[in-house]
């Protein structure tokens, strides 16, 4: 039997508030029974989710404008789902939405290049790639990411 169990946290759009989302994540991979090596990893993707989030999804917001109108402080949703084999984090804001598809096409490749070649921004959601078993992103309204990390049990590799 499949038992999934969901942990949802909301936190303003802010750097400030990332180290919340890290903790939660180490507590639970903890828990799951990952290796200290596989958190650090999931540390790092959930990190850069975040930092997009905050950097990209809302923009300067209430600048220029006289009396703006009211609006709920930005906030990004993490839900962190706990599988018997895997843990998925879900990172989603309601801000502009990304292109993933667009963005990768655009991308130039990173192999053979010094760090002092690479630019700046952009490689985030390589990185996230790297350090995960899957990667989703899904942009019809704000962006939500899906990092899925599965947990291999000693003796299986």
């Amino acid at each position: 039997m499949k038992v999934e169990e969901v942990i949802t946290l909301q936190v303003p759009a802010s750097a400030e508030y990332i180290d919340l989302v890290r903790l939660t994540l180490y507590g639970l991979a903890v828990k799951i029974g990952f290796s200290y090596e596989e958190i650090e990893d999931m540390k790092v993707a959930v990190s850069e989710a975040c930092n997009n989030a905050v950097l990209y999804a809302y923009g300067d917001l209430g600048t220029g404008e006289a009396a703006p109108v009211p609006q709920p402080a930005p906030r990004i949703e993490v839900r962190f789902i706990k599988k018997n084999d895997a843990l998925s984090i879900i990172v989603k804001d309601d801000g502009r939405s990304f292109d993933a598809s667009a963005a990768a096409a655009r991308a130039k490749p990173v192999d053979g290049k010094s760090i002092d070649e690479l630019q700046a921004g952009g490689l985030g959601l390589f990185l996230m790639q790297a350090l995960m078993d899957d990667v989703e992103v899904n942009s019809e309204t704000g962006t939500e990411v899906v990092l899925t990390k599965r947990l291999v049990k000693s003796g299986e590799m």
